[in-house]
């Protein structure tokens, strides 16, 4: 058994209740780690050391440049530990290893880029009709950022939101989800390492229920950066409201993968496969419903068939796996109650619908057909490897299908028109579009979405600014003081 501590103001340290709670393996569903059970007390105690870590000791006296400086050194650290962070992450949330290896690998890049912008927030001078009044725009971190990650790719996306945060001059405490804190607190000693002053990235492991309000409702919380359920982040929003805190949510998804019959067939179902199987389908740009053009309908679905249920479904630590367990036990159940909705609502099953096994919380790749958007299975986030296959005649009706969904996350277009893949999309409503290709990403392409999929963006050279807030700065330096007032 792993023990693991909080961070708090550079300390390792218990949570003041001394509560503890284990994390288990979704594969074996043994408990293989324990940490400390944070509670109201500590989120104050880490949001004090964010708030004292921004206001005095060295962090605010650092320049750019050597903010910079920490952040490349920072992203040596986790290069050299990328193995040990990816069979962590592996055991604690059951993704597959060559993914999480992959993404641990990626790590050192983005704190790379970020450390690159760090010297790069420039203000500007404004052309005033006055030449003695000197008019300049300057660019200050927020304050302390409340940083809150979900369980499917804890360190991918924490480190997204701490880059930023980090390179903008902010201060940070990490709440990771109490499913999966084991990486991120190992990650964690990475800036210890590094020499980021104390209490610049604090963790607190514990329960969203518990302390999530506490932490985004403390007055020294200036922004909340939350990835997670859309019910989740419409509690966030509101509890941040309350003292008009900057939001940034990314949330849920239903994104559409749409196939039209001229497209390369081969590829396109490759691109279905992947966009829904991958990471068991625990992704929030998952393509969990596959729009058929009419023509190629049956002749798609027989190809995809054919691959489909031969996906190797098992242990994420062998490399021939191909699809991992469901991350957490809660999520487990949700993802096997769709077996009986789907039912219920009439689809047919083409592929998977029952369990093979009841260990190792593993669902098995499956599709539906004969399903219409009025479904429960087309309308909700499955968040599983559930796919919901959906039929169209033309441009117009793969548009109204696509579009008509509480969310708009993603999608893709298959077509070897590039007049009617821009044409779709420019009229799909999500934020991200790919087309002849699906769930590729870079920390350099913002993640933004629309409708109930979020607010703000991730990623990107603009998502800096939004760990920043402008400061107007007006200098008189020869102008005649002439205040209409005053005037004889």
């Amino acid at each position: 058994m792993q023990d693991l501590k909080l961070l708090i103001g550079g300390v390792r340290t218990e949570a003041l209740s001394g509560e503890r709670f284990d994390s288990f393996d979704p594969y074996t569903g043994e408990a293989w780690a324990t940490l400390p059970r944070a509670g109201v007390a500590d989120v104050d105690r880490a949001v004090e050391a964010a708030h004292s870590a921004f206001t005095t000791g060295p962090w605010p006296r650092l320049s750019a440049n050597q903010r910079g400086a920490l952040l490349r050194k920072l992203a040596d650290l986790l290069a050299a530990e990328g193995s040990r962070l990816a069979e962590i992450e592996t055991r604690d949330n059951g993704k597959l290893i060559g993914e999480t290896s992959f993404q641990a690998r990626y790590l050192p890049q983005i704190f790379h880029y970020y450390a690159g912008l760090a010297d790069k927030i420039e203000g500007a001078v404004m052309p005033l009709d006055d030449p003695g009044i000197l008019a300049y725009t300057k660019w200050e971190p927020v304050g302390v950022v409340a940083a809150i990650t979900p369980w499917n790719s804890p360190l991918l996306i924490a480190a997204g939101k701490l880059a930023n945060a980090l390179a903008a001059g902010c201060t940070v405490v990490l709440k990771p989800s109490e499913f999966t804190s084991v990486s991120t607190v190992v990650m964690s000693e990475c800036f210890e390492r590094a020499g980021f002053p104390p209490g610049v990235v604090n963790v607190l492991t514990g329960f969203g229920s518990e302390i999530g309000d506490a932490l985004v409702g403390h007055p020294k919380v200036a922004k909340v950066t939350f990835t997670g359920s859309v019910p989740t982040g419409r509690r966030v929003n509101e509890v941040a409201a309350r003292t008009f805190k900057r939001v940034a949510l990314e949330l849920g998804g239903k994104s559409p993968n749409i196939v039209f019959d001229d497209a390369n067939l081969d590829d396109a179902v490759k691109g279905a496969i992947g966009g829904i199987f991958a990471a068991s389908g625990q992704t929030c740009v998952a393509g969990s419903r596959l729009l058929l053009q009419d023509s190629i309908h049956d002749v798609f679905l027989e190809r995809m068939y054919a691959l489909a249920k031969d996906l190797r479904v098992g242990d994420p630590r062998d490399p021939a796996t191909q699809v991992g367990p469901i991350a957490t036990k809660p999520q487990y159940e949700r993802v096997v109650d769709y077996f009986r909705i789907a039912k219920e609502d009439g689809a047919t099953c083409l592929l998977g619908g029952e369990l093979r096994t009841q260990t190792g919380q593993l669902v098995p790749p499956t599709i539906y057909t004969n399903v219409t958007n009025r479904m429960r299975i087309a309308r909700e986030e499955i968040f599983g490897p559930v796919l919901s296959v959906l039929r169209f005649r033309d441009e117009e009706e793969a548009i109204a299908l696509a579009n008509d969904t509480l969310f708009g996350l993603a999608s893709g277009v298959w077509t070897a028109s590039m007049q009617r893949a821009f044409k779709m999309v420019d009229k799909l409503q999500a934020g991200t579009v790919w087309v002849n290709m699906y769930r590729s990403a870079s920390f350099m392409m913002p993640l933004t979405g629309r409708k109930d999929s979020g607010l703000g963006s991730e990623n990107g050279q603009a998502n800096i600014r939004n760990y920043l807030e402008p400061k107007s700065v007006w200098v008189n330096h020869g102008s005649t003081i002439n205040v209409p007032l005053l005037r004889k």
